[in-house]
């Protein structure tokens, strides 16, 4: 398999880095503004967990492309926040710090001038263990914190978007969004594989409960408050609506594609646009490359089992 077996094989991983994308996720924000216009009137935008900042892309070239093209009468703001370092952006200001804590959302409301943020979107999502259920667990988790930080940072009226995993008590997320959000609706783009259970959300018009003091130490509504999030059960579970968004004529993200798309162009080989930054498995490769990994994996993997290191080898066969 070479290098460009994945191109055949993810059609949008291919797009991005022709297109000059970070990743491939930048094509699903792109289908959700399509059908939900989602970047109309916005001048300050709050990207969490951004690494490696495709998002952050398509929010740098759409609103400055709008604000450079005279659609705008206030200066746009970008703000990017994730636990790791991204590379810079142009017209991008990046904050590496947790969403669970105040001091994040501050340093935001301060990047804004003390404005507050007309659109909040996530793309984060942990690393999957393939255990379904832990994965919604946690997916769920790092919803209500962006959801939490949202609630400090977004204006009334304001859109907040984020990816969910569709789970057996997704509803139960669903009501709590509610809760915080006039409109709220299930959305997948196309690019987003058929095969996986992510999908988004997007909630517009910010409008909390009366009273609803936002809180860092506690995600959910605290208990004095009329509605209890832990006691939402039956018909307080709500429906949203589904949208599957993005042009049906669009490429299909599970079917595997030529690598020769167009007669006239012949197919060459694009290398990805932002290679990590001090990536988790860096040490790994290194390992790899040196041939120091091969000795460290035989020992680690070597069984542990007693035997006669006088006896003979087993005759081959």
């Amino acid at each position: 398999m070479g290098r460009s077996s994945k191109d055949k094989r993810d059609i949008y991983y291919r797009l991005a880095k022709e297109e000059g994308w970070r990743a491939r996720s930048a094509f699903k924000l792109l289908q959700l503004d399509h059908e939900f216009n989602l970047f109309t009137g916005v001048n300050r935008a709050v990207d969490l967990c951004a690494a490696p900042g495709s998002w952050s892309q398509v929010l740098s070239r759409k609103l400055r492309g709008q604000e450079e093209g005279g659609e705008q009468g206030e200066e746009v703001k970008i703000v990017a926040v994730d636990l790791q370092a991204m590379a810079p952006l142009p017209g991008v200001t990046q904050i590496q710090g947790d969403i669970t804590k105040v001091s994040t959302a501050q340093e935001i409301i301060r990047h804004f001038e003390g404005q507050p943020a007309d659109l909040v979107v996530c793309d984060g999502a942990p690393d999957v263990t393939g255990l379904h259920d832990v994965d919604e667990y946690i997916q769920a988790q790092l919803l209500l914190a962006a959801l939490n930080i949202t609630t400090h940072v977004l204006k009334p009226g304001g859109t907040f978007v984020a990816k969910i995993f569709r789970g057996k008590d997704v509803t139960l997320l669903y009501s709590q969004l509610k809760i915080f959000f006039s409109g709220v609706t299930c959305s997948k783009p196309r690019s987003s594989r058929n095969s996986s259970i992510e999908a988004f959300v997007v909630c517009q018009n910010y409008s909390p409960p009366e009273g609803y003091v936002p809180n860092m130490s506690n995600p959910l509504l605290d208990h004095s408050y009329d509605v209890d999030f832990n006691q939402l059960e039956g018909p307080n579970r709500v429906i949203v609506p589904f949208l599957a968004c993005g042009d049906l004529s669009a490429f299909d993200s599970d079917r595997t594609y030529p690598l020769q798309l167009d007669a006239g162009k012949r197919y060459e080989y694009t290398p990805p646009a932002q290679p990590p930054i001090a990536p988790p498995y860096q040490q790994a490769c290194h390992l790899r490359r040196n041939n120091l990994l091969s000795r460290e994996d035989a020992l680690s993997n070597r069984p542990n089992t007693s035997h006669d290191e006088t006896a003979p080898p087993a005759e081959s066969t």
